[in-house]
């Protein structure tokens, strides 16, 4: 259905499966993040991370825990609120999840990164990298959007 002709409804319905269907691709690298994140403490040679290495690790844990929760929210939302016309308000609630969702996702693979590239080669190196990273994560996910919103008039036909 074009969605000029789309009921109020039927538009929310759609544009809260097509969240959905963004959140699942996201949820597949946080789950796969945070697993293994789960794992790190229990594996040799964590025991001689730095304290700064380990509060490395404590952000990227938690940021993982976050975006996790951020991404499954909307389907966990749907159950609870199902069928109580209230598909409009979890479409603008879940929207603001994703974001919450990436945002919490890129500190994680950043704060990750950096752990990890400073283990293998130390301070300065890892900044940089966590750096690139953080700005790739931030240009991508959120600048370049917002420009191209910007740029087009926020109209709210999707």
């Amino acid at each position: 259905m074009e969605p000029d002709r789309e009921t109020q409804k039927e538009r929310a319905d759609r544009n809260f499966v097509e969240l959905l269907q963004s959140a699942r691709v996201a949820v597949t690298g946080v789950q796969v993040l945070f697993a293994f994140l789960l794992t790190v403490p229990f594996s040799q040679g964590f025991d001689k991370l730095s304290l700064a290495d380990r509060r490395l690790f404590y952000v990227a844990l938690v940021s993982a825990a976050i975006a996790s929760i951020c991404y499954i929210a909307p389907a966990a939302q749907h159950r609870v609120l199902f069928r109580q016309g209230l598909k409009e308000m979890l479409v603008r609630r879940s929207n603001m999840y994703g974001i919450a969702g990436a945002l919490a996702l890129a500190v994680s693979m950043t704060a990750a990164t950096m752990l990890v590239v400073d283990y293998l080669f130390h301070n300065t190196v890892a900044v940089i990298t966590a750096v690139v990273v953080a700005a790739l994560a931030v240009w991508t996910w959120f600048v370049q959007p917002a420009m191209d919103r910007s740029a087009k008039g926020d109209d709210d036909t999707s």
